[in-house]
């Protein structure tokens, strides 16, 4: 079964109405994300490469038909118009990597109106899940200061692929790596990890689990410290640690810190493994770490050498969602909005232009950017097929790394930081006005005496 099926039910009825109806004109819907979460300054667009992915092989199959039948205990004929139905419009977009304020459009698509409804779904999932991690790992190396963060949160995250994508968005703001093999494999980042508890546990002594695992690895090896006596766990890698020729296994050997007041315990560590001589032998630290727990860290000198986040960060778990919309903004050349309370549309197609300390105006597609402004959306797909290849994660951490020198210092910040807020342009102000009008006034003229 294919993709198509990935969709929440109302996506098909409204198809089968929309089909009935002939209405296959030309719709345009906006995605969005209404407000920030409190502790979020920005967002980093994400999503958009297997958003794409999805849209260039979208096709409603026999098999998808049978099972729109079967969920709504239809007959097969019901829904035969399905049938064939694939992805052949437009796509407009802010490239994944860059960084996006609140009410601004990360994508746009246009299509006929069925095709466009049915992709609804999907394409919210991934750009909603993939900015929401991006922007968490994001913080990270903000917190981080310049010191080398990995991905550990394979093992926590919502599945598998929830996994994969965590390895992805971290190495596309920064992370120096993953533990996640495949990912490592599949995007060319290196691959990271020590040992776990289980196997100092498994030897009589974290002496002889620290010798074993140094005869096994010829190259540079990190030592889990915490298992016992984190005092005593340091005092004996430094031991073994010692007695390897570490110029030459290469640099990078290490100790790992898991548990336990982080910021002493490295002070601790720092101490002793200077004492032994070892002052290259570098400080891991692990377990619930976050932006938050990364900026204490710096902030109170801990000589910590490497970050690992994991569940924290790959769950998003203080902002684990977004407000983020997918609304039709026009329909066969007429501009429409939602006037719902505190859920507001603004009508028509748009674009974004970022000026300089990210002053961004949010106008009308076919506008002429404002002096020393630059457009955010990109034709990223025609005709249902994208416009070029897939963008590289050197690409997207270029984008990232230029977005990240511009943002404003209250909008970086950690803790309490302040978004930059989007203006709307003089014709989107009007042209939201107008709709506004003709939407009363129809339903005024619609509505009973």
């Amino acid at each position: 079964m294919s993709d198509a099926t990935t969709t929440d039910l109302y996506e098909v009825t409204m198809v089968m109405s929309y089909l009935r109806e002939g209405m296959t004109g030309p719709a345009t819907f906006s995605l969005f994300v209404r407000d920030l979460p409190p502790e979020r300054g920005f967002l980093v667009a994400a999503g958009l490469e297997p958003a794409l992915d999805y849209l260039s092989e979208l096709r409603v199959g026999p098999e998808d038909v049978d099972a729109f039948a079967s969920v709504l205990r239809r007959p097969r004929r019901d829904l035969q118009p399905l049938l064939g139905l694939e992805f052949t419009g437009d796509v407009r977009a802010v490239p994944e990597g860059r960084i996006v304020l609140a009410g601004e459009p990360l994508l746009e698509v246009t299509a006929p109106l069925p095709q466009a409804q049915l992709a609804e779904t999907y394409v919210l999932n991934q750009l909603s899940h993939q900015t929401a991690v991006a922007s968490k790992a994001a913080r990270c190396v903000l917190a981080a200061a310049g010191r080398p963060v990995v991905d550990f949160s394979l093992r926590r995250t919502h599945g598998t692929r929830a996994g994969f994508q965590a390895a992805r968005l971290g190495a596309m703001v920064g992370f120096a790596g993953t533990s996640n093999v495949a990912a490592a494999t599949a995007l060319g980042t290196p691959a990271v990890g020590t040992m776990a508890h289980s196997y100092v546990e498994a030897f009589a002594t974290e002496e002889d689990a620290f010798r074993a695992f140094a005869r096994a690895h010829p190259g540079p090896v990190t030592f889990l410290v915490d298992t016992y006596d984190t005092a005593e766990g340091v005092r004996v890698a430094a031991r073994v640690l010692h007695d390897l020729d570490l110029a030459a296994r290469g640099p990078g050997s290490g100790i790992r810190l898991d548990s336990g007041d982080l910021g002493a315990l490295a002070v601790r560590a720092r101490s002793l493994l200077d004492e032994a001589g070892l002052p290259g032998v570098r400080i891991v630290a692990s377990g619930g770490l976050d932006e938050y727990a990364l900026d204490d860290l710096v902030r109170s000198g801990a000589p910590i050498d490497v970050f690992a986040v994991g569940t924290r960060v790959g769950v998003s778990a203080d902002a684990p969602y977004l407000d983020s919309a997918y609304k039709m903004v026009q329909y066969e050349g007429r501009p429409v909005m939602k006037l719902s309370s505190a859920k507001v549309t603004a009508p028509g197609p748009k674009q974004v232009f970022r000026r300089p300390g990210y002053a961004d105006v949010i106008g009308l597609a076919d506008e002429q950017p404002p002096d020393g402004a630059d457009p955010l959306l990109e034709t990223v797909m025609r005709g249902g097929r994208r416009t070029a290849a897939g963008a590289t994660l050197d690409e997207s951490r270029e984008r990232f790394t230029a977005d990240l020198d511009g943002l404003p210092p209250e909008a970086r910040r950690i803790r309490a930081p302040v978004a930059p807020r989007a203006t709307a342009s003089e014709r989107l102000t009007a042209l939201a006005a107008r709709v506004r009008r003709r939407i009363v006034e129809e339903t005024t003229v619609a509505s009973p005496s």
